[in-house]
């Protein structure tokens, strides 16, 4: 998953390309380059930082070029391996996010026709069947040079002998392009273009785009020129910014009651009592399934399992969690379940297939994402948005809130439809959630209370979390947050699963976060703790502010604002945010970009 920008129009190109590619570089920094057209085609790439690069670009003129910051998928991280890769002769130039499956074939076959490679990458052998292909049209040689490739793809070409233009493809990669007055863009990702325009054009898979500074061409794979709408992004620039942070996650972390805020607009109604979504989806959720499939991965994958607690809780219908990269392959598909995939940029590789692989068995699909435009929200039968915003910290944070409250709205809506609530019970969840932001900016003011427990781990080689029905999958979300941005190893458990097996690891170096609510598991879960401390580790209980038992038990306390109810889970999962923020910040870790981490996984 690498970051592509292209730039046609009156701006000097190198600057924009600069600009936007650090607004990418959370799709990958092991290398990134760019490749301007001033008379003469111009490349420079370096390894590392992005700030590397700008540094050896010496030219500020021609209006266009192309960018890439990478994700090394094939070939070390090297300056050779970099992007943009040109021809033999120079003159063409191409960035690509995406992974050639038969390049390998590919690349034999070009170097006995006599071309040269420079680097290990698949990408290289794109811009040699361009090349191969070309006569004067650079359209017409990539439409050529697509037909041998298999494998996903987004790209961005520029020509020498044409100057003018600006091409780009996909296939299960994204790319859209960006509408400006006398420029226009293509990016891999909105971010990067919201300081320049706020309208977009989404490319689908198999079509290609021809752009000038004045006008834009999308073809389909047969080359047939077809009309596509624009999209207003509402996006504010500002919200891609760090606006004094020291770093995105933790605005990112503090951007949650705004988000919330956000998720609940125009969905829940005080005085009707009534929760509402769009038509697709209020159709989708009216059908008759018997059965749910939740598909996902990461931390939407624990958002999702969040969910399927609080589905199954409210309605009775069952819910089968599903890792999106498996339900592709294994498992029974009927026509009678609803499938739900949660995906934060509506771009992950495994979930799309995922979807697909739901709709031909005829189940009918429903995607919770917070990118509209996204190619899940288009291939899906419905979606609901979180509205919650750009997330540029790799870590997810306000998305992972925000798709559990998507969730639970659906969970609500259905508990109406098969009259499993009344309208008093919708009334009194209503209010819980409208409590939700003040909640939030309550555990946001304990952060220096959080930074002394972190101070407490930093030092500790493994972490364990440990909690029952449905915090244990915020018990596992909370761990993986640790590892990928402190690098301490941390699992989750369920706290009951302690005894079968991982207790032979804990040490009196091991802490335990253990979450504690005041629900039918609590007194099975101070057992628990029990068991561990019996061990010698030190326990971490996160707790509801009213629980007066629980400082018994263990040595450290990590109170949330109480409610009483389902919701709990979402200032919980602020808590555990902050501290893994806290103990990574504390270890100096870079936070926004952990080491082999990218933002969004569109390559499987």
């Amino acid at each position: 998953m690498c970051g592509i920008i292209g730039y046609i129009g009156f701006r000097k190109a190198p600057s924009v390309l600069i600009k936007c590619l650090k607004r990418l570089d959370y799709r990958g920094y092991d290398s990134a380059g760019i490749g301007v057209i001033d008379e003469k085609l111009q490349v420079f790439k370096d390894v590392g930082e992005i700030a590397n690069l700008e540094k050896k670009v010496p030219i500020d003129k021609g209006t266009l070029g192309i960018g890439h910051t990478r994700w090394a998928t094939h070939g070390k991280v090297t300056k050779e391996n970099a992007h943009p890769h040109v021809c033999n002769n120079k003159k063409i130039a191409l960035v690509h996010n995406g992974i050639i499956e038969n390049f390998k074939t590919l690349r034999e076959d070009l170097e006995r026709k006599g071309y040269k490679f420079t680097s290990q990458t698949d990408t290289e052998v794109i811009v040699h069947l361009i090349d191969e292909s070309y006569n004067g049209n650079l359209e017409d040689a990539v439409f050529s040079a697509l037909k041998k490739i298999q494998g996903s793809y987004a790209l961005a070409v520029v020509h020498e002998d044409e100057p003018g233009k600006l091409v780009g493809a996909r296939r299960e990669s994204p790319l859209v392009i960006g509408i400006g007055d006398n420029e226009n863009f293509l990016a891999s990702d909105i971010p990067a273009i919201l300081s320049y325009t706020n309208r977009a054009v989404y490319l689908e898979d198999g079509e290609l785009c021809s752009l000038t500074a004045q006008s834009i061409s999308v073809f389909d794979d047969t080359k047939k020129k077809i009309e596509r709408e624009e999209t207003i992004i509402d996006w504010d620039i500002k919200d891609a910014e760090k606006s004094g942070f020291p770093h995105f996650m933790l605005k990112e972390i503090y951007e949650q009651p705004n988000a919330i805020y956000q998720t609940l607009q125009g969905r829940v109604f005080e005085r009707e009592q009534s929760i509402l979504f769009p038509e697709r989806v209020e159709k989708l959720l009216t059908a008759d399934f018997d059965s749910i499939h939740i598909v996902s991965c990461g931390t939407s994958f624990y958002a999702g399992w969040v969910g399927k607690y609080l589905i199954e809780r409210l309605t009775g219908i069952p819910v089968i969690m599903e890792l999106a990269s498996e339900f592709r392959y294994f498992g029974v598909k009927k026509g009678s379940s609803l499938v739900i995939a949660v995906t934060q940029s509506g771009e992950t590789a495994d979930t799309l297939a995922a979807i697909r692989a739901g709709k031909n068995a005829g189940c009918q699909t429903l995607v919770v994402s917070n990118v509209i435009g996204s190619t899940a929200t288009r291939i899906a039968d419905g979606f609901v948005l979180t509205q919650s915003g750009p997330e540029v910290g790799v870590a997810a944070t306000k998305t992972f809130t925000s798709q559990i409250l998507v969730l639970f709205l659906i969970a609500l809506k259905l508990a109406v439809l098969r009259n499993r609530i009344g309208l008093n019970e919708v009334y009194k969840y209503i209010l819980e959630l409208k409590a939700l932001p003040k909640q939030l900016r309550q555990v946001l003011d304990r952060s220096e209370e959080i930074v002394e427990i972190a101070n407490r781990i930093k030092g500790a080689t493994s972490v364990f979390y440990i909690g029952r029905g449905v915090n244990y999958p915020l018990s596992l979300e909370g761990a993986l947050k640790l590892k990928e941005i402190s690098y301490i190893h941390a699992e989750g458990f369920a706290a009951g699963e302690l005894k079968h097996g991982p207790f032979a690891l804990l040490t009196e170096d091991t802490p335990v976060v253990a979450i504690a609510t005041k629900d039918a598991t609590y007194a099975k879960v101070l057992a628990n703790i029990g068991e561990v401390q019996a061990r010698g580790p030190p326990v971490i209980a996160v707790a509801d502010d009213k629980d007066t038992e629980i400082e018994k038990h263990a040595d450290f306390v990590i109170r949330f604002p109480s409610n009483g109810g389902l919701l709990s889970c979402i200032p919980i999962a602020v808590i555990l945010q902050l501290l893994a923020y806290h103990v990574a910040n504390l270890r100096g870790c870079s936070i926004d970009k952990p080491r082999n981490l990218a933002k969004s996984v569109t390559v499987e």
